[in-house]
């Protein structure tokens, strides 16, 4: 069992940044592979960022790429969601999300239903 707490977030203009982090109870934090998600009003959860186990491997959505950086400190329980030059598009409340597998194809990395913890969410709101 993992609980996942996150922290971070508000409110920026266009163009501006943000970090969100995220705490992971348990002591086999490196053993997750992590990830982030957004969820709009009316929309879908869509895949932001992930990370490998080691931090190693980083994956992005192709709405984020360039703007956004995933990144983790094993040694604090912790990964993190740096945000520059928001757009008002990237308004949604932002979910970190853990699982044990380990995925090499993009599509499966980026499946909601592939994730088995996840944080209590955090809003995001960019204005123009």
């Amino acid at each position: 069992q993992v609980l996942l707490v996150q922290s971070g977030g508000g409110l920026a203009q266009a163009g501006g940044s943000l970090r969100l982090s995220c705490a992971a109870s348990g002591r086999t934090f490196s053993t997750y592979s992590m990830g982030w998600f957004r969820q709009a009003p009316g929309k879908e959860r869509e895949f932001v960022a992930g990370i490998s186990g080691s931090g190693a491997s980083t994956y992005y959505a192709d709405s984020v790429k360039g703007r956004f950086t995933i990144s983790r400190d094993n040694t604090k329980n912790t990964v993190y969601l740096q945000m520059t030059s928001l757009k008002p598009e990237d308004t949604a409340v932002y979910y970190c999300a853990a699982t044990r597998s380990y995925y090499t194809d993009y599509d499966r990395r980026a499946d909601p239903s592939n994730y088995n913890y996840w944080g209590q969410g955090t809003q995001v709101t960019v204005s123009a």
